[in-house]
């Protein structure tokens, strides 16, 4: 199941520990394009390949693995600078092991997090959609554009609500050249 999750091509052509590999090699061995293999060589993500008298990069046989872990590394939601973290741990003789558990947990604790803003403001959206729909039209004055959004939540946008408390009831005290709401929370018709 996680492997179907990462979605990784595991190719079976690889060739002797000790081979070198040019870039288009390694590209067809590790699913990357040429162009990702330079990028992550330049960002200390994969080390410099030896060059040939032509100029060509070749890279040790090591690096297929390597640029394995970095994809998988990217698919559970881990930044470029923390993989080069881990590689660096790596390759300087110690299992990264406790570090990638400690960013994975820093991970999950952020999309937890993440997941409880979304539910919030799915909360918050179902409460507009609901009092929106009980709006009559005719009640929108052209200042308001659309009262099915309340002004109101200009200033919420601007200081986050931590109180838990969701959407705030717009204001319904009539606006100038409007008549008064009736009893609803958004002026609803009577």
């Amino acid at each position: 199941m996680l492997a179907e999750m990462l979605n990784l091509r595991v190719h079976s052509k690889v060739k002797d520990a000790g081979a070198e590999l040019r870039i288009g090699e390694l590209a067809a061995q590790s699913g990357l394009a040429a162009t990702a293999l330079r990028y992550y060589e330049q960002a200390g993500l994969l080390t410099a390949p030896r060059r040939t008298q032509a100029g060509y990069r070749v890279y040790d046989a090591s690096a297929v693995p390597r640029l394995m872990f970095i994809r998988a590394a990217q698919a559970v939601g881990l930044s470029l600078a923390e993989i080069r973290e881990i590689l660096r741990l790596r390759d300087s003789g110690t299992a990264p092991c406790s570090h990638v558990v400690e960013l994975i947990q820093r991970h999950r604790a952020e999309v937890l997090a993440r997941i409880s803003e979304l539910q919030r403001l799915e909360r918050d959206l179902a409460q507009l959609a609901e009092q929106g729909a009980r709006l009559n039209p005719a009640d929108c004055a052209p200042a308001d554009i659309c009262r099915v959004i309340p002004l109101e939540l200009a200033h919420e946008a601007a200081t986050p609500d931590t109180s838990g408390a969701g959407v705030r009831q717009p204001n319904t005290s009539p606006q100038p050249g409007t008549r008064p709401a009736a009893s609803g929370s958004f002026g609803e018709a009577p």
